[in-house]
Order: C-alpha cells, then sequence, then structure tokens
C-alpha cells in the first residue's frame, strides 16, 4: 500500500510540474501565463461563451485567480464581455473569444495535441483508455473524500 501511494503522488506530481512547465513555456510567446491557457481552452470549447463562475468551476481555480486572468486576456484583446444592462461586467455576462482570441486558442490547442501525443507514445488506445478510466475514477473518488472531510471539519 505505501509503495502504491508514493508511486502515485510522485507520478502526479512530476505530470502536473511537467504540464505546469509546458504551459508556462507555450505562454511565453504569447505574453500570457499558464492560467491562461484553461481560460482559452474553455472558450474555445464553449464558442457560445462562459460567465467567470463557469470557468472558476471548470478551471478549477479560485474566483480571484480567474478575475485576474480574464483582466489580462481583455487587455490583450483575446477575449471580450457580452453587454447585459444592470448585471456586473465581471460576474454574469458571458466572454466569449475574439478573432485573436480564436487564434490564440487554435495555437494553444496545436500544442496541447502534440504534448498529449508526446506523453501517451508507447499506449495503445486500448490502454489510453483504460488509463483515463482508471484516473477520472481515483479522481471522482478522492473528491468524495474530501468533501467528507470538509463536511467534518
Amino acid at each position: 500500500m505505501t509503495q502504491r501511494f508514493e508511486t502515485f503522488v510522485t507520478s502526479i506530481t512530476q505530470i502536473y510540474r511537467c504540464i505546469q512547465k509546458i504551459k508556462t513555456f507555450e505562454m511565453q510567446p504569447l505574453g500570457l501565463k499558464s492560467i491562461h491557457v484553461m481560460c482559452l481552452f474553455y472558450l474555445q470549447q464553449h464558442p457560445e461563451g462562459l460567465t467567470a463562475s463557469q470557468l472558476t468551476t471548470l478551471c478549477e481555480e479560485d474566483k480571484g485567480a480567474i478575475s485576474r486572468a480574464l483582466s489580462a486576456l481583455e487587455q490583450k484583446h483575446l477575449i471580450a464581455f457580452g453587454d447585459h444592462p444592470g448585471q456586473s461586467k465581471r460576474y454574469r455576462t458571458r466572454i466569449t473569444l475574439t478573432d485573436a482570441g480564436q487564434d490564440a486558442a487554435r495555437r494553444i490547442d496545436a500544442r496541447i495535441e502534440a504534448a498529449v501525443e508526446q506523453g501517451g507514445q508507447g499506449l495503445s488506445d486500448r490502454s489510453r483508455a483504460e488509463f483515463y478510466r482508471a484516473l477520472q475514477i481515483i479522481a471522482e473518488n478522492l473528491q468524495t473524500v474530501c468533501a467528507q472531510q470538509g463536511e467534518h471539519a
């Protein structure tokens, strides 16, 4: 059990650190930070737009970090906030990619695809599917543990 724990934690930590390094490296030419990757990624996946609250949930980041990320993306003209009279600009309005944002998201998507391809080298399609299925189950189980611990805090 101890060996399994050590292997799991060490591997997940190594993967996370590599992902962060890749995000940082890939964002430098665009003058962006790694948090912007996920914002642009999810906005590309939702052309109808997302609210800041939805991005906070999808990116699994805190509200302040998403707010700062959105400000930076807006300053670089990569996103646009929808106009809804009477609503707070940053909270409930839909955010969409501008043409420049769509271009940046396409470039990021190509880099993501290349990194995922390299990361999965040596895995068969079946092994890859089983791995992602197992990883999702582990994530859901650990989220349940965390939620239960939160109830007891």
